[in-house]
């Protein structure tokens, strides 16, 4: 597998992933697949061109194939900057298993880090999504909070478990 920052070019295959995930997994995303499908060629391009803030990376096999992606968008506000957000993270089902998804986030965390004063990162996963929170917490991460119906599609409510991931110990003074 190869991970790398997605371009505008990787427009088309990015969504056909993203649909994928939403079509299959629709609980675990706070949009629809109803909505994106809409979405234009060029709405993608715009929506994963890397800035200095926000960036896309793809896993692909040997053969240019995309089978995973994760989203990370820093704050941008002046007391918030130290934070980055991750979004959209999801790997095909037939490459899950496989330390896929460990990689991508592994891949992430190791950019994130690289950002100067970036301190920590935030996550947000469906609270019964047990792998990926055991995803997450091998990597560091830890629950620190509850949103009880966060989500809401089809009538069905799902609670989210908030995440953090802390590069700094922040030391209190006493």
């Amino acid at each position: 597998m190869k991970i790398r920052v997605l371009q505008e070019s990787d427009a088309q295959m990015y969504q056909q992933v993203r649909l994928d995930g939403l079509r299959k997994d629709p609980s675990a995303f706070g949009t629809t697949y109803d909505r994106e499908e809409k979405f234009s060629l060029e709405m993608v391009a715009e929506r994963i061109k890397p800035s200095m803030d926000k960036f896309v990376l793809g896993a692909f096999g040997d053969h240019g194939n995309l089978f995973g992606v994760v989203v990370f968008v820093r704050e941008t506000g002046m007391k918030t900057r130290h934070k980055g957000n991750i979004y959209g993270m999801y790997v095909v089902p037939e490459k899950r298993g496989i330390g896929l998804g460990k990689e991508l986030m592994g891949e992430v965390i190791r950019k994130a880090r690289e950002m100067e004063g970036v301190e920590q990162l935030n996550l947000t996963v469906i609270s019964n999504n047990n792998p990926a929170k055991k995803l997450y917490m091998s990597l560091g991460f830890e629950i620190y909070g509850q949103e009880r119906n966060a989500l809401k599609y089809e009538n069905q409510y799902d609670d989210e478990d908030l995440m953090v991931l802390r590069f700094k110990v922040m030391v209190e003074e006493t």
